[in-house]
């Protein structure tokens, strides 16, 4: 089977530090600086807002917390969500919860994107890969113990947190822990008025301790462990009560000094999530409903490095099974008179088996082929399959599907220039809400939406490239990508059924398109204007479209970005503004309107000092500095933004 593969188009990483590395024969210990996970204007941002600073990904927003990540403008059914290669799926069927929910920036050390059909290394996929690596504290530094603890308040929801977090590095033993607490309360538009339903609590901590086997061989065991209690989303019909998600992981990495074969890293996982949602903080709701779900999965990651000249390879096999089940419980004002029950996720069975293999060949100093590929097995079960037999008579209970995946791209550096063009192929399966989703209320478009099990896979055609130019003082890069993909999945309205939820206005099923495109233009650019003075800018555009030409949901309008950055010795000052164009590429058969543009201006300032040693960080900043209304094309239900936000933070490293 021949093995192609793409340029990744973005990127938030730095090269990942082994726990233990080779060099030439002799073996030593090499520690590589990591991105922060934070921005230039803010130190103390969530993984969503660090997110957000891509590129290539942008958010539906229902309130203030767990915000759905897109990817190249794709929802999260066509791309890959990963915690160090690990899956991990949400137990929400609303989608208010994914896995970047379930992690903190305390207990991460980096985030790698890859787009397109490169990110299939961690499973099918359309639009591509988030993979959400978490600190790891290599072995033998000269400073054994090392840690931050950091603080701040947000006056406009009042949200007060508190995160710590340290490490240990013995000759034979490291350890990395972490724990943060953040509660907020509802917030403010740019009119002064308050956003009911926008609070939040959260508590997160993990723990992660590796031992050397030895010399060249190391066993290391992760865990996480998160709670968020009383979440409010103005967008919804209903809150949520409770989302706990354990995540745990053993792992045994062995290194090489010599031959083919230069590391081999397996892992052994198990995550368990569950989540509560309901509207009893809803007096207005005539029906009161209750949507609990849990997801439970079980994993294996096993990978391989392989070097030989100027040829470097990795091999992974990636494989689980996942059981999601989620119910709806509805009822009067008395909770104790329950009027109906049903499955709208009826204990459905995912397991997945995939090979992937990515090549890296460098042709000369000033070329490179990335070429790689995968072949997947997706296997669904549906315990009550009856339910899917109401819309789908004879759906079968069981459904096997082969997913393969070719990319490929080609990289040249030209003395200040550099160029990149490559193209892949790929499946992905109907996700679980996809295939088997019953009665699934979306209140953007007011639609119940059900599933439909004899789906076909979705199939990526894709290509992409960029160029960039680059000097001492400035640079400017533009990339670009488009996906023309066969069997475009979808929510139609259906002619039977009538409604469950009384909210809703009809029943959609999930049907194919014949096909669909999407196309995404960035173009990012910097200039040091002096030894102190810094500015980037970033623009945006995409546009995406089906068979007949109609505009697809959630795709984000012009955008832009500008910001400026001074420093003086040990002190920084950032301002920026950014914003999008008014939404006119809208649809309305999927409950989009026009939405109007905006522009919001944001400043921070921060000093460092020293006590004792202890180097200590303190910023305030402003947010929406002007308080401007807004609301944009991926706020549900038009909810408006949060106004004028002054934040602090103190920030202490030891």
């Amino acid at each position: 089977m021949l093995f192609c593969g793409t340029i990744a188009n973005a990127q938030i990483t730095e090269n990942e530090t082994d726990t233990l590395s080779t060099v030439l024969d002799e073996i030593k210990m090499e520690v590589a600086v990591k991105k922060k996970i934070e921005t230039d204007m803010k130190m103390a941002v969530s993984v969503d807002e660090f997110l957000a600073s891509s590129d290539q990904i942008s958010f539906i927003k229902r309130g203030a917390y767990a915000w759905e990540p897109l990817l190249n403008n794709m929802s999260t059914e066509r791309s890959t969500l990963t915690i160090d290669g690990m899956h991990v799926f949400g137990a929400c069927t609303d989608k208010m919860d994914p896995i970047t929910s379930y992690v903190e920036s305390n207990n991460l050390s980096s985030i790698d994107i890859k787009s397109g059909q490169e990110g299939s290394m961690h499973g099918s996929t359309v639009a591509g890969n988030i993979d959400l690596k978490r600190k790891s504290t290599p072995f033998g530094l000269d400073k054994k113990w090392n840690g931050a603890y950091q603080s701040g308040f947000e006056f406009n929801n009042k949200q007060f947190f508190n995160m710590g977090n340290a490490s240990y590095s013995g000759t034979r033993f490291v350890a990395d822990a972490s724990i943060s607490y953040r509660k907020a309360e509802n917030y403010s538009d740019g009119n002064n008025t308050e956003v009911k339903h926008s609070q939040y609590k959260k508590f997160n901590t993990s723990l992660g301790m590796a031992y050397k086997t030895s010399e060249l061989s190391s066993v290391r065991v992760d865990a996480i462990f998160d709670v968020a209690k009383d979440v409010g989303f103005p967008a919804l019909p209903m809150d949520l009560w409770l989302s706990r998600a354990l995540i745990t992981s053993v792992a045994y990495k062995q290194l090489f000094e010599n031959g083919l074969v230069r590391v081999w890293d397996t892992k052994v996982y198990f995550n368990a999530v569950e989540h509560y949602m309901d509207d009893t903080t809803r007096p207005e709701n005539l029906v009161h409903m209750d949507m609990p779900g849990w997801s439970t999965t079980y994993g294996v990651v096993s990978k391989a490095n392989l070097q030989k000249n100027n040829l470097s390879s990795e091999i992974q096999l990636n494989a689980y099974t996942n059981e999601s089940v989620a119910e709806m419980r509805m009822y009067p004002q008395d909770r104790s008179k329950r009027t109906m029950f049903a499955y709208s996720w009826p204990e459905v069975t995912t397991a997945y088996a995939g090979l992937s293999i990515n090549n890296s060949l460098d042709l000369s100093e000033r070329s490179r082929l990335n070429f790689g590929g995968s072949l997947g097995y997706n296997y669904n079960h549906s315990k009550y399959v009856e339910f899917n037999w109401i819309f789908h008579p004879g759906a079968p209970q069981e459904k096997s599907r082969i997913l393969p995946s070719l990319h490929a791209g080609y990289q040249l550096t030209i003395d200040q220039f550099d160029f990149s063009v490559g193209g892949g192929y790929g499946h992905r399966a109907p996700s679980v809400s996809e295939g088997y989703g019953y009665y699934i209320y979306n209140s953007f478009d007011r639609y119940d939406y059900i599933g439909n099990p004899n789906l076909k896979n979705e199939i990526s055609y894709e290509v992409n490239a960029s160029a960039g130019f680059k000097t001492e003082k400035m640079s400017i890069q533009a990339k670009v990508n488009y996906f023309h993909i066969d069997n475009y999945i979808i929510g139609k309205i259906l002619s039977l059924g009538s409604p469950m939820n009384y909210q809703s206005v009809g029943v959609k099923g999930y049907t194919s398109l014949d096909y669909a495109t999407l196309f995404n233009f960035s173009l990012n650019a910097s200039y040091q204007i002096t030894d102190h003075l810094h500015w980037k800018g970033l623009a945006t555009y995409s546009r995406g479209m089906d068979y007949n030409q109609n505009n697809l949901p959630f795709i984000r309008p012009f955008s832009y970005q500008t910001s400026l950055h001074y420093h003086y010795k040990d002190f920084h000052f950032q301002t920026s503004v950014n914003g999008d164009f008014t939404q006119i590429n809208y649809s309305p058969e999927y409950g989009e309107d026009e939405t109007s543009a905006y522009t919001i201006w944001n400043v921070s300032a921060d000093y460092s000092f020293y006590i004792k040693n202890v180097k200590t960080t303190f910023q305030v900043g402003a947010e929406n500095l002007l308080n401007e209304y807004y609301s944009t094309y991926a706020d549900w239900g038009n909810i408006p933004r949060m106004g004028r936000n002054i934040f602090t933070s103190l920030k202490i490293n030891f």
